[in-house]
């Protein structure tokens, strides 16, 4: 049989790995291939997945003769925590592991969060291997090697860059994500293509409803063409530096929303969806283009689900005030001049992100207050 094959391989100074799009029963062969060959494996996933994966995975690894360690975490955002990474640290601890011990991680972008650190931190390094899911780990969170869990401050700030020896995104685990998974996982597909696809973004408006209604003929395109975005940009700026940070585009604002609405009633995508939203309009109020109203409009025609909820303002901006991208106390935005044309700024008046925040809310099912804050 022969060795599978990489649709992309991720070339970094130090270390290059391959993104494959194989069935879980090639695993093993894969972990062979990159010459992981201890006996035990760690299996990392929450409950929801591995209710789908979990025994098939483990049935294979078995079959090849590896012995599977499996610790599976609640699903959700609050798994990214603290609690339950020391929980994975000790079940890892207690299975007798060295450091020739891979950590898989199955499943969305929380489990491979988490994982990832873990594998990242034990023993000062285990190696680490993504099985995404999730749309949105397929695509996104599981190619760069961004690992960790967040803050009550904020999301995503304790954690590491640690790459995967590769990454091996099954695209037959997507059918069973609930359509509001699938949806909001669209987030990241379509900021990669506003950031550096312009092509690709019109495809994604021809074929918008194919593309919301998961048509099998759509999927594998879609993905691995906004996986092969996120590694070329990813090889760019291993560190987020400069260009990586471009992939930041609406979640500045997203991760505000999520953090002032408490994880969980956004989904991911969805606050990246509405922080586009914002986003855009504060592009277009600076640099006026065609295409930008084009792409809110775009934008908006992808769901967002939650239940109503009112925001404030005050803590919205609070909330910006923690994100990584601040620099000398100053928030710095990623906008966009044009499609695919994307930079960097902290050059925004309070009034145009207040006005982009008002309008973008008006249209959610979240309700914006005005009431000021200590420092307004």
């Amino acid at each position: 049989m022969s060795s599978p094959t990489p649709f992309h391989t991720l070339s970094l100074p130090q270390h290059s790995y391959g993104l494959y799009a194989e069935r879980l029963a090639a695993v093993p062969r894969l972990l062979a291939d990159h010459g992981l060959n201890s006996r035990q494996v760690l299996v990392v996933t929450d409950a929801h997945v591995a209710a789908h994966y979990l025994r098939p995975l483990t049935h294979h690894l078995e079959k090849s003769g590896r012995r599977v360690r499996a610790i599976v975490v609640p699903p959700g955002e609050q798994t990214k925590a603290s609690d339950p990474l020391h929980d994975v640290y000790d079940a890892a601890l207690t299975s007798g592991i060295d450091r020739s011990t891979p950590v898989l991680a199955l499943g969305g972008g929380v489990v491979g969060d988490l994982a990832g650190f873990a594998a990242a931190t034990l023993l000062r390094g285990l190696p680490l291997v993504h099985l995404p899911t999730s749309l949105i780990a397929q695509v996104d969170s599981s190619i760069g090697g961004k690992t960790g869990i967040n803050h009550a401050v904020g999301k995503n700030l304790i954690g590491a860059f640690y790459q995967p020896v590769f990454v091996n995104a099954d695209p037959t685990t997507l059918n069973s994500l609930p359509l509001r998974e699938w949806q909001s996982g669209l987030a990241e597909v379509v900021k990669h293509a506003l950031i550096a696809a312009p092509a690709f973004f019109e495809e994604l408006q021809t074929y918008h409803a194919d593309v919301l209604s998961r048509e099998p003929h759509r999927v594998a395109s879609v993905v691995q063409r906004a996986a092969t975005i996120k590694a070329r940009i990813v090889a760019s700026d291993v560190h987020e530096q400069g260009q990586r940070a471009l992939l930041n585009f609406g979640h500045t604002f997203g991760h505000a929303l999520e953090s002032v609405c408490g994880y969980g009633v956004l989904t991911h995508g969805e606050a990246v969806f509405l922080g586009m939203r914002v986003a855009l309009r504060v592009s277009h109020h600076l640099t006026p283009h065609p295409s930008l109203l084009r792409a809110l409009e775009t934008v908006q025609d992808f769901p967002v689900s939650a239940a109503a909820q009112t925001v404030a303002r005050a803590d919205l901006m609070a909330s910006m005030q923690h994100d990584k991208k601040v620099k000398d106390g100053q928030v710095r935005f990623v906008l966009l001049r044009q499609i695919g044309e994307a930079y960097i700024t902290a050059d925004v008046p309070t009034e145009v992100i207040y006005g982009a925040w008002a309008d973008t809310l008006a249209e959610s099912p979240l309700t914006l207050t005005t009431a000021a804050g200590p420092d307004e």
